[in-house]
């Protein structure tokens, strides 16, 4: 199978992805990650039923995966005989948005699992003084990350980026003292030092 990064947002396709879809003899993908490729999309498209059954389906399939595949996507899934093209994620989009460069990020991920792991990584990061890029969960968003900033006595910027490439696209910033609200689900964060 070829799994595909469709991008985080509309228009957000590489050239390879492309290609991939166009030429798939059958494509498979979340509604969201179907409807950001639809335009190239020329066989069935079939929404996915179980992620953990991807190994299931026709070798030849195509598989999308919103974003990078290689980052909290569907690349985790593929075999070493999958071919893997990457997608412009919501880490690149967000440090491009915010200028920020990434060579001194945490990337951190707390995104369909449980929390605890990405709040012990996100004290870990900040004690080695980097700024972190997190996809957040529904209980461990920019309230709670500022709430372990105030305990470590880190003053920072926190900045969401939500709904990235669409019409209703928000960028905001506040403080460890005035965090920012998210409005949407489909969201990422940064905590800028």
């Amino acid at each position: 199978m070829i799994v595909v990064g469709v991008g985080v947002g509309p228009k957000m396709l590489t050239q390879e992805a492309i290609e991939a879809i166009s030429n798939a003899p059958v494509v498979y993908g979340s509604k969201r990650a179907i409807e950001l490729a639809q335009d190239h999309i020329k066989s069935e498209a079939h929404p996915i039923k179980s992620f953990k059954n991807l190994h299931l389906l026709p070798a030849d399939a195509v598989i999308l995966s919103t974003g990078d595949p290689m980052f909290s996507g569907l690349g985790k899934f593929a075999s070493e005989n999958d071919r893997v093209i990457t997608g412009v994620s919501s880490i690149q989009a967000a440090c491009a948005r915010f200028h920020v460069e990434m060579s001194n990020l945490a990337m951190i991920t707390a995104h369909g699992r449980d929390p605890a792991p990405a709040k012990e990584a996100l004290i870990s990061e900040l004690e080695l003084g980097k700024n972190i890029f997190m996809l957040p969960a529904d209980t461990f968003g920019p309230v709670e990350v500022a709430e372990i900033l105030e305990d470590m006595n880190i003053d920072a910027r926190i900045c969401i980026y939500e709904n990235i490439g669409y019409p209703d696209e928000r960028a905001v910033c506040g403080s460890t003292a005035e965090p920012p609200a998210n409005t949407s689900n489909m969201y990422c964060l940064l905590v800028i030092r």
